[in-house]
Order: C-alpha cells, then structure tokens, then sequence
C-alpha cells in the first residue's frame, strides 16, 4: 500500500475544490489551478480532507497513486500558501534586475540576458544578487528557476553564477593546487 497515496490532503478555510470526474479545481487566495488526472484514480472529498484511492493492486495503479495525491496535494498547498524558490547571483559585476514584467541580468556575457516573466510566476529582486520566483503552479515555479540558474549554471572553481538558495557547490582546487612530484 503506498504509503503517500492513503494519506488524507487537509483542505485549508478559504480553499474550494471541485472535483468533475477525473478532473480537479482548486481555488484560493493565490488562484486557481486545474488539473486532469488518470480516471482510474477515485478522488473524493470528505469534509475538510480530500482522500484519493485506487480501484486495485495492480502495478499502474500503485504508481499511480502516490502521483495523483502529491499533484492535488500540490495544487491545494499552491492555492493557499504557494511556492518559491530563492537564487543567488555570484559573481563580480553579476547582477539582476527588474523592469516591468522582465527580468535583465548582467552575468559577464557581451549582452544582457533578458528573460520575460511566464503567466502565473511573480519575480521579485529585493537586492542586485537575489531573484525570488513565487507562485501557485509547484512545477512552473520550479521550471522558471531552473531556466534562469541555467543562463550562468555555477562554476565549480570560483562559484560564480546563480545558485539555488542554500545549494552547496562542491568547489575543485585549481591547477596550482596540483601537488609537485
């Protein structure tokens, strides 16, 4: 039995789910999401708590499962509290900026790189070296930061670039740290 799959999803006050079929609405403070599941998966609601079942042990099922909760179980977390991720930018003369629905970044290239703001996301640069992507969507908060850490991923010897906040890059010696024979 999985054990992710029988755990109950709490429903907060303020939160609304509206379950069709196989498909699954949660509105909240922070917005709406929507999301189709496998029709195989029975989602019900009982109470304040949404419970998600499977018609049998067979292998798809069990897989199925604890997939199916953590996805409605992210969308009502989404609605209610939301998702961000912090990054870091390091680097002399690396640096992020701000304007209007776009953010531009200085990250020692010939140009500027300029990625624009995807529906749903907010991003905040409360300082030149730190980009705060926020929203209600796990997976676009998720993939939105993975694209910008990707324009300047961090180096290993100096530690430039961006960073996911709190990630440790394993830093490697130079060629001057290569011990003589």
């Amino acid at each position: 039995m999985s054990r992710i799959g029988k755990k109950p999803i709490p429903v907060p006050a303020g939160v609304d789910v509206k379950i069709e079929g196989s498909t699954v609405t949660v509105t909240g403070p922070k917005g709406t999401l929507s999301g189709t599941f496998n029709p195989e998966m029975l989602i019900e609601r009982q109470d304040a708590e949404l419970l998600v079942k499977r018609p049998s042990d067979q292998k798809e099922h069990r897989a199925l499962h604890g997939l199916t909760r953590s996805l409605v179980s992210n969308m009502v977390v989404g609605v209610s509290a939301g998702f961000k991720k912090e990054l870091e930018v390091n680097g002399v003369g690396y640096r992020a900026a701000k304007k209007g629905d776009v953010l531009e970044m200085n990250l020692g290239y010939s140009h500027q790189v300029i990625m624009p703001e995807i529906e749903g996301i907010t991003v905040e640069v409360p300082q030149p070296n730190r980009i705060i992507i926020s929203g209600p969507d796990k997976q676009k908060v998720g993939q939105f930061a993975a694209e910008v850490r990707g324009k300047r991923p961090p180096e290993p010897y100096k530690g430039k670039g961006i960073k996911y906040a709190g990630e440790i890059i394993i830093r490697k010696e130079g060629k001057a740290g290569k011990g003589k024979k």
